[in-house]
């Protein structure tokens, strides 16, 4: 008896330590590939540890990761466990490299890989990667940030256009602005891109489509070294799997790839101060300038408008314009500003113009002295300066019944008002009034109205008495109005907030949540993700509502960490119209 019993713990003790063998290996996605192929290296165990050091990768270039990959499931009462470190290599040379070995310690012992062979040949022509998806999108998804000039002078316009190139081998199929720049010490313009356009072009040698995502036209307001910084953006990408379908055709696998520009460094330089006019006020750029009269005879009392105008292209919207000065016979008003402006990729062009109003008080010749503009031309890198002519008015008596003497003082008589004849004719004389019936009280409508009104308000009284009575007992139903009420009232404030991301997503998502709470019948604590899902499918409804609704939800929780624009914010307003109307007619 005694030896079956240690026959059977014997056995017992040699399959736990058989179970409990620590397994950590190194495999390679290939071990033959190209210069022009990326290796994937994946370092596994079958349970959880500590320290793990990687190998130094003679012959590699580490192009991604470390990726961590935890697996952990129950199957028939079996724990099964795996852990991975994945790294993906780009070879620098030909030869026969080794993969070192990898360090892991686990229940305070130190476990090692075997060494992997791998060769690599010359360049393939038809390169394949590894089999992770999110590395072929990084691979085939570029955000490129182009800089027109990065070594510009002070108030000098540069162009920053954003492109989003996109390999042949992978396609997008949506993207969303994760982080916008915040262009600091520049003044900015977007140039509004009206449509998209795909076009063809290269990336580093290769063949690309790319899109141009923003264009931007930028002032550098400081000078030095300036920081742009970079645009980030979250991308739907369709990577090819090895998956087939059955007509042969090869899935795709959709990544959520998050892409960014890159920071971009700006060196400003400072506007020479030699030869540098004491009347510059900042203009920098190509411009002509001009100081039109409209008149230049009238008559005392009269006005007229002098237009002082600069045109050409620059910084039009940075400086200011030269003051007017007019002698003390003639009155001058503030002026008013007009611009006539565009933007494009070749800067800001058009004209800027300052419209004085000139009254003379009296008779006489005045002279308007000459304006200078002075501007710092970029193609001969040097000041110019434009001077007008001066301008000579003409100014002769007022005319005859004017408040201005021809010496131009106000005539103090007084004129006397006549009096017109029949100027109350408009006022009726026969208002129509009719006076107030002598007949009797009693008897009347009157009479019995107020007579019958108490009675009538007591049976009112007692109806709606029941009727609030029966309310307040459907207490399911007054929940299901109530958060009718609450989804209807909070989905006018999101279209009301379009614009504000922060107040708008929150009345959006306490909009959805009413809906749920209205149509099934659960209470705020049970929204989980499944629960809902669960609920709409047991209502029957189809899986595109359901997943419509989900994305809303989770488009909600997102707008918490990043920036919406107006756009995007009205296309989910609308997307929420379109959803709710669409479970309304299948709940």
């Amino acid at each position: 008896m005694n030896l079956r019993i240690f026959i059977v713990s014997f056995f017992l003790l040699i399959s736990g330590i058989g179970f409990a063998q620590v397994k950590f290996v190194a495999e390679v996605s290939k071990n033959k590939l190209g210069m022009n192929e990326r290796l994937r290296v994946d370092f596994e165990m079958n349970q959880d540890g500590d320290n793990f050091k990687a190998p130094s990768f003679i012959g590699f270039t580490v192009v991604g990761g470390p990726n961590q990959a935890v697996s952990n499931s129950w199957i028939n009462g079996k724990r099964t466990y795996s852990k991975t470190y994945s790294y993906f290599l780009a070879p620098t040379s030909r030869g026969k490299f080794t993969i070192g070995q990898a360090e892991i310690t686990i229940d305070g012992t130190t476990y090692k890989t075997s060494p992997v062979q791998v060769e690599v040949t010359a360049a393939v022509d038809k390169p394949t990667d590894g089999n992770n998806s999110d590395f072929v999108a990084s691979e085939n998804l570029h955000l490129v940030a182009e800089i027109s000039n990065s070594n510009p002078y002070l108030n000098e316009a540069i162009t920053v256009v954003y492109k989003l190139y996109v390999s042949p081998r992978v396609s997008v199929s949506n993207w969303r602005e994760l982080d916008n720049p915040v262009y600091s010490d520049f003044w900015s313009q977007n140039i509004d891109i009206r449509q998209l356009k795909i076009e063809n072009g290269a990336y580093q040698g290769e063949p690309y489509r790319f899109v141009i995502l923003r264009k931007t036209i930028l002032y550098p307001q400081k000078t030095g070294e300036l920081d742009i910084e970079p645009l980030t953006l979250s991308v739907a990408v369709d990577v090819p799997s090895n998956r087939r379908d059955i007509f042969g055709g090869r899935l795709y696998e959709t990544i959520d790839k998050t892409v960014a520009a890159g920071k971009r460094t700006i060196n400003v330089k400072p506007l020479p101060e030699a030869n540098k006019p004491a009347g510059f006020t900042g203009a920098v750029g190509k411009f002509d300038f001009k100081v039109i009269p409209g008149k230049t005879e009238l008559a005392a009392t009269e006005s007229l408008t002098v237009k002082v105008e600069v045109s050409g292209k620059g910084n039009l919207k940075l400086f200011e314009l030269p003051k007017l000065q007019v002698p003390a016979s003639l009155e001058k008003y503030e002026p008013e500003r007009s611009e006539n402006v565009r933007t494009d990729l070749n800067g800001t062009q058009g004209s800027v113009t300052d419209n004085f109003t000139i009254v003379p008080t009296q008779k006489g010749k005045f002279p308007i002295p000459g304006l200078s503009f002075s501007y710092f031309d970029l193609d001969s890198k040097s000041y110019k300066t434009i001077t007008s002519g001066e301008i000579l008015l003409d100014v002769s008596a007022a005319p005859a019944g004017s408040s201005m003497a021809s010496g131009g003082s106000v005539t103090g008589v007084k004129q006397p008002v006549g009096i017109v004849e029949n100027q109350f004719k408009y006022i009726k004389l026969n208002p129509g009034l009719h006076p107030v019936g002598s007949g009797s009280f009693f008897g009347g409508w009157s009479f019995w109205a107020l007579y019958l009104s108490p009675f009538l308000l007591v049976v009112l009284g007692i109806l709606l008495g029941k009727k609030r009575t029966e309310l307040a007992n459907d207490v399911a139903g007054n929940r299901i109005k109530r958060a009718n009420r609450l989804a209807r009232k909070y989905l006018s404030e999101a279209k009301k907030n379009l614009g504000d991301q922060t107040a708008f997503y929150i009345a959006l998502e306490r909009a959805l949540h009413n809906y749920l709470k209205a149509k099934l019948h659960i209470q705020t604590t049970d929204m989980s993700k499944e629960k809902i899902i669960s609920l709409l499918e047991e209502a029957k409804v189809d899986k595109p509502a359901i997943m419509e609704f989900m994305s809303l939800l989770k488009s909600c929780e997102f707008a918490r960490y990043t920036p919406s624009s107006s756009d995007t914010m009205r296309e989910e307003y609308e997307k929420a119209v379109i959803t709710i109307s669409a479970l309304d007619k299948q709940l």
